[in-house]
């Protein structure tokens, strides 16, 4: 049985995760799962009486997401319209039960390839925070995570916070997801996209990621350039050609073949497109 602590302060949290490796549990939603039917025997370091953490706070050039920030905190707070995307993502993140309990950032630390948080952070351009005893950085979130259950985050790092930063008033975003039911599914594809517009209409500025079709989610960069300054207007979905899914490389699992997965990437983006154009 390894060793239990639960710091009440940050600096006593990164002095434990620099004495060693530990597991960090912060919402538990994925920590206890992952070890159904056996003892724990690594060291614990749990997180969650780091009350600092948590909550949503608007500052001059972001919006700071603490790393004890819940899904249902996100979905409760008072945010601009362009934060819409996350917002329908953190409704998709389980049921009602895990989205009081799960952490944003520990869905990103998760890092798996259909974690719904992640596609629609990637879109609005986040970074992580991470700090250390040695000091603190800030990763763009396509750094952070490397692929399947795999992030940059160091041994001695905690992350502490996650940083969106401001769009355009004229901004609208959204989030679409497929899976083989309509709730309590993981994904098959996701898509986020995410529009700023200038004063007659036209796309200042867009970006496009997608989720479940790579070992980490990706975004569309072709795309998101053929979108600058275009209209947006109903028909907008029609842009989309497959040259544009060229960064996805899906596999085929019992969920989908690999082949469904590209069509329905496809599919989901214009969808997504038309939604931003019908707003």
């Amino acid at each position: 049985m390894g060793s239990y602590i639960r710091p009440r302060a940050l600096d006593a949290a990164l002095r434990a995760r620099a004495a060693g490796p530990c597991a960090v549990l912060a919402g538990g939603t994925d920590f206890y799962p992952a070890r159904v039917g056996r003892a724990i025997g690594e060291d614990v370091l749990d997180i969650t009486a780091l009350a600092g953490l948590r909550g949503v706070r608007e500052e001059p050039a972001h919006f700071r997401i603490g790393a004890l920030t819940t899904w249902t905190d996100l979905v409760e707070s008072p945010l601009p319209g362009w934060f819409d995307a996350v917002k329908l993502a953190a409704r998709e993140v389980g049921g009602v039960q895990i989205q009081n309990a799960g952490t944003v950032a520990g869905n990103l630390c998760n890092a798996s390839p259909a974690a719904d948080g992640v596609p629609p952070l990637l879109a609005l351009g986040a970074e992580v925070e991470l700090q250390s005893v040695r000091g603190a950085r800030r990763l763009p979130l396509g750094g952070f995570v490397l692929g399947n259950r795999r992030t940059a985050c160091r041994p001695d790092e905690l992350v502490t916070a996650v940083l969106v930063p401001k769009w355009g008033d004229r901004a609208r975003s959204t989030f679409l997801k497929l899976g083989a039911r309509r709730y309590l599914v993981i994904s098959i594809v996701m898509v986020a996209a995410v529009a700023d517009l200038d004063g007659d209409g036209t796309i200042a500025r867009a970006a496009i990621a997608v989720g479940a079709c790579s070992a980490a989610a990706q975004r569309l960069a072709l795309l998101e350039r053929a979108l600058a300054g275009r209209r947006l207007a109903p028909g907008i979905g029609a842009l989309v050609s497959t040259g544009h899914l060229a960064p996805l490389a899906p596999i085929g699992d019992v969920r989908g073949s690999a082949a469904y997965r590209l069509d329905a990437a496809a599919t989901l983006v214009a969808q997504a497109l038309e939604r931003l154009a019908d707003d």
